[in-house]
């Protein structure tokens, strides 16, 4: 009878334990607000894996960013598109060595971000940008790993892409092949998904609940970092009472959000201001030899075109290709960064910082426009939906196999959406001069740079 007694006694505060345990837990997830950034990222410490939204600098969380800079952390391993520019956004953190590791999709034009890659300070696991968004997603949703076509060919089925070089220059560190399924006669990769420690994501608009509204492309890779992590920070412009936001305008619901801080000030600085010019403004202007090849090139190109098709176009000649839409002709242009029916570039003093392309432009959006986030633009995009893709290459083989993103050792730009759009069954088209500087040949009988898209 004692030894019942004590086993009720002990059961009954084990409850009591619990429950107060519990009601802690509730009482801590109603209070989400922070007062500060700060104090927001006070307990993220050395060697942690950082989700971080964002799109080029569109949607960044530059509070947080500013807050764990000077913080001071170290040996980060932080995932996400990119790593700002020099001196702005993820790039404060680059440049005071705070990151050990970078998963990305994209160098583009962060000259330090490649300097450290190729000198051997710092590790980059570049990723297919629509690859990224759904280890995110999948890691949100507890799927531990899942197959795409994406990189079927390329350095992400075989590995052996550089992930760390050494300080004479020799590869320390390289990607490992990825094994693969065939599937109704498909090859397909298998990619492991990515959880993190923290996230830190911006949002326009939070509720107390941490309930969050986005605007515009701002939202990219928000969405899918924030359900990734153990602990998500949301930094937003505007906190207002529960019940503010109609159930119905909530793109995040508050139960993927454990923190959240109103931003002190916000730069939001645009990464490539482009303005719509007058339509005369180089009439009579002699076009040079360069401009007369680029603009044959978009012409042929644009002859592609059908109409009512959802369309995918690259940078520089790619784009330029828009404006040799056939007569009659109507076609819907699809962004990666979470855009569909992207219109001209704004006029002069209506540019929206956060609202660009996935070339980092500014641009507006057109009657019957939509805007998503970056999974569920490269669902779009991975499940057959875009009828075409134009882009750029360095190379192009005879088997039709393209290289655009990098020249190993020397030249880093990253992946981007690229690789994506190779292995979507879409239409792909390439659009280049024949012959690089020097007077190389960039039409090869096969590619000696790791390849974009194989048998395209």
């Amino acid at each position: 009878a004692n030894m019942l007694c004590r086993l009720a006694s002990t059961s009954s505060s084990q409850r009591y334990a619990q429950s107060r345990l519990f009601s802690q837990s509730l009482t801590m997830r109603h209070n989400k607000v922070f007062n500060s950034a700060e104090e927001a990222v006070a307990d993220i410490s050395d060697n942690s894996q950082i989700l971080v939204g964002g799109f080029g600098l569109c949607g960044i969380p530059e509070n947080l960013i500013t807050a764990l800079s000077k913080k001071g952390s170290k040996n980060l391993t932080v995932v996400s598109n990119n790593c700002g520019v020099d001196g702005f956004g993820l790039g404060v953190l680059l440049g005071k060595k705070q990151i050990k590791k970078m998963v990305a999709s994209y160098v583009g034009e962060n000259a330090e971000f490649e300097r450290q890659y190729l000198q051997g300070e710092l590790e980059v696991e570049l990723t297919p940008q629509g690859t990224l968004a759904e280890k995110l997603r999948a890691g949100g949703a507890g799927i531990p790993a899942f197959y795409t076509a994406t990189g079927v060919g390329t350095y992400i089925e075989h590995g052996g892409m550089p992930i760390k070089y050494g300080p004479d220059g020799k590869v320390e560190i390289e990607s490992k092949p990825r094994p693969t399924a065939v599937f109704d006669g498909r090859k397909y990769v298998l990619e492991e998904s990515i959880k993190g420690d923290f996230a830190l994501i911006k949002a326009h608009k939070a509720d107390k609940k941490g309930n969050l509204v986005f605007h515009s492309t701002a939202r990219n890779f928000n969405p899918p970092a924030a359900t990734a992590a153990k602990i998500t920070i949301a930094e937003v412009e505007e906190i207002v009472e529960d019940g503010e936001i109609d159930a119905d305008a909530i793109h995040l619901p508050g139960i993927f959000v454990d923190r959240v801080i109103k931003g002190a000030s916000y730069e939001k600085r645009i990464e490539k201001l482009t303005l719509r010019q007058p339509e005369n403004k180089d009439e009579g202007k002699p076009k040079s030899e360069g401009q007369i090849k680029r603009e044959r090139i978009a012409k042929r190109a644009a002859k592609e075109f059908k109409d009512g098709m959802y369309c995918n176009l690259g940078i520089g000649i790619p784009t330029l290709a828009s404006n040799f839409i056939p007569e009659g002709i109507k076609i819907e242009l699809q962004s990666e960064n979470g855009l569909l029916g992207m219109g001209p570039y704004p006029e002069a003093g209506k540019q929206d910082p956060d609202l660009i392309n996935a070339g980092k432009e500014t641009v507006t959006t057109i009657p019957g426009s939509a805007i998503f986030s970056s999974s569920d633009s490269f669902a779009i995009i991975r499940g057959g939906h875009v009828d075409i893709t134009i882009l750029g290459a360095m190379q192009v083989s005879q088997f039709g196999d393209l290289a655009n993103f990098m020249i190993p050792g020397k030249i880093v730009k990253g992946p981007g959406g690229a690789i994506d759009l190779t292995a979507s069954g879409s239409k792909v088209i390439v659009t280049m001069e024949h012959v690089a500087k020097g007077d190389k040949h960039k039409i090869l009988e096969s590619c000696n740079l790791p390849l974009t898209g194989a048998h395209v």
